[in-house]
């Protein structure tokens, strides 16, 4: 089928021959509730700490779990930076939903619900853009990238196993996220740039996330990630999610892919369900 690029609008989106086939072998919503359920069932008197992601436009939770919040950024180490193919989290920006997806993760989460141009749309010529198993990328894709932090003496590497000392007990851990659109633009942000990192007061800092796309949601939670569809995280994470996008040079995305980066990422990984049953979020309100 050919491809069809459409400027995203109110009602309108990116359609792709891949994208409209990927949506047509999508799971029926009955699949989706099959894990929604097993992961209550999971939950159910266990003590299982709030979960994420979450609509961050939605405050209210009563998971009764509490933990300490994890320090500021600046006073952790950043271990790791890894990025998912469409939002994990649903809110500000990115509020359209793509669909349940193959059950497993990929195309499915949230999208940007914005406008792009025919420009930024365009198709980009050469090799697949970090091309997976499940799925590569496209000019108009979102991306949420998720900058995490331990209170560990770590340092930047592969999976969340780079931000634990073995033999010692689990750190505090936090994440920075930010959300963003891959564009067909070589003046829109660069990935390495956003992804770089250096040692500031001896501590391993990112030192290219936006500060220009609002003021993060902040709550408790936990790891994502398709694997914990159907079970509870048992981690304890600090969240701070930022609302407003970032267009990125998607040639910049591959060029990172294609790099020998320190966190050995070259696709994107998949979605976790977004968690709605209020008994496993954090009230944010308070």
């Amino acid at each position: 089928m050919k491809a069809i690029n459409v400027v995203r609008g109110v009602g309108l989106t990116l359609v792709s021959g891949a994208a409209f086939a990927a949506n047509q072998g999508a799971v029926p919503d009955d699949v989706i509730l099959k894990q929604r359920q097993a992961l209550q069932e999971s939950a159910i008197g266990r003590d299982v700490g709030p979960q994420s992601p979450r609509d961050i436009d939605k405050l209210f939770g009563r998971n009764p779990q509490t933990f300490a919040q994890a320090s500021a950024s600046n006073k952790m180490n950043l271990c790791n930076i890894h990025f998912h193919k469409n939002a994990e989290h649903k809110g500000g920006d990115f509020t359209q939903y793509a669909g349940n997806g193959d059950g497993q993760g990929f195309q499915t989460g949230y999208v940007y619900s914005g406008q792009l141009t025919q420009e930024e749309l365009k198709p980009v010529k050469g090799s697949a853009i970090c091309k997976g198993k499940h799925s590569e990328l496209f000019p108009g894709d979102t991306l949420e990238v998720h900058y995490v932090y331990s209170s560990a003496e770590v340092q930047p590497g592969p999976t969340l196993a780079a931000c634990v000392v073995k033999g010692e007990a689990m750190p505090k851990l936090r994440v920075e996220a930010q959300v963003y659109v891959v564009v067909n633009d070589d003046q829109a942000l660069k990935f390495n740039a956003l992804t770089a990192h250096d040692v500031r007061n001896s501590l391993y800092q990112a030192t290219g996330v936006p500060n220009n796309t609002g003021d993060p949601v902040t709550y408790a939670g936990s790891t994502t990630g398709p694997s914990y569809n159907t079970k509870a995280s048992p981690f304890q994470v600090t969240w701070n999610v930022r609302p407003k996008i970032a267009k990125v040079d998607i040639q910049s995305v591959g060029d990172w892919c294609d790099s020998e980066n320190v966190y050995k990422e070259d696709h994107a990984h998949g979605v976790r369900n977004l968690i709605t049953n209020p008994d496993l979020l954090s009230n944010t309100a308070d």
